[in-house]
């Protein structure tokens, strides 16, 4: 019996002697960590998305007491986090503008034609190793559904193939803009409601083969544009949307309906 005895007391003592240790350790090294990280900690959301760059929202939280970030980093908060924590910094939060993250493609089940079949693992990443993914148009949305997984907000939707994102839902965390392998993914300001939905840089010819709602660059948008916001590069067109003021027009005059408008007043304008 004293066999198994022995080594057990040994080994208790041991325990104690390192568990008193540990806490004088503690209490010694012990560092008074700054209050204001523990309001800030608690003005974030809590969802530790790591969108600002930071290891979750308590190193964000350490990163703006300690002047590394500011007050506005949390996109996920918005402006109403923002003012909160620009209160407990004593600072001025200044205007916040929202963001939102849009799928750059139209390019779904009807619109768009495919090369193949693809029967494989339901990631984008991985289908777009396959010479591209299966879409004919190497540009557009795989539609398999990788950036709805991430979305940790059930703002993405997949419908008819192609995401969608529900801006209402839309947090701004840019996770999805991490792990879309197309680059599809882009933020607008929320107040946008009209945007090129396409990304191809294919000549229009190609581009007609391939999917119907896709920018041709026939540059129609941009001659008619009465506030020069369109840029044309790389054979496609984009907006500049400090310049846009959502007028409509351009909606009204594209010829394959590749941009694209949440405004409720756009079916006026083309009467």
């Amino acid at each position: 019996m004293s066999v198994i005895l022995e080594p057990v007391g040994v080994l208790g003592g041991l325990g104690l002697l390192f568990g008193i240790g540990l806490s004088m350790a503690s209490q010694i090294f012990h560092v008074e960590s700054d209050p204001k990280i523990d309001e800030v900690r608690a003005a974030l959301p809590g969802v530790n998305c790591g969108a600002c760059g930071y290891p979750g929202c308590e190193g964000l939280a350490v990163g703006i007491v300690e002047g590394d970030a500011p007050v506005t980093a949390c996109s996920v908060g918005g402006s109403l986090v923002a003012e909160k924590i620009a209160n407990i910094m004593g600072v001025d939060a200044g205007e916040v503008e929202r963001e939102v993250a849009v799928v750059l493609c139209q390019g779904d089940c009807e619109h768009a034609q495919d090369r193949y079949i693809y029967h494989g693992i339901e990631d984008c990443r991985a289908e777009n190793m396959l010479a591209g993914g299966s879409k004919a148009c190497t540009y557009g949305c795989l539609g398999c559904g990788t950036c709805q997984d991430v979305c940790e907000f059930d703002a993405i939707d997949m419908v008819d193939g192609v995401a969608v994102i529900d801006r209402e839902k839309c947090t701004a965390c840019e996770l999805c803009i991490a792990v879309c392998p197309k680059g599809l993914i882009e933020m607008v300001p929320y107040e946008q409601d009209v945007i090129v939905k396409c990304k191809s840089e294919e000549a229009g010819r190609f581009v007609r083969r391939k999917c119907t709602v896709g920018c041709i660059g026939c540059r129609i948008c941009v001659k008619n544009c009465p506030e020069d916001a369109f840029i044309f590069e790389n054979l496609l067109a984009r907006i500049d949307y400090d310049k846009c003021t959502n007028c409509g027009i351009c909606v009204e005059k594209c010829p394959t309906n590749s941009i694209w408008s949440g405004l409720e007043k756009i079916e006026e304008i083309a009467q």
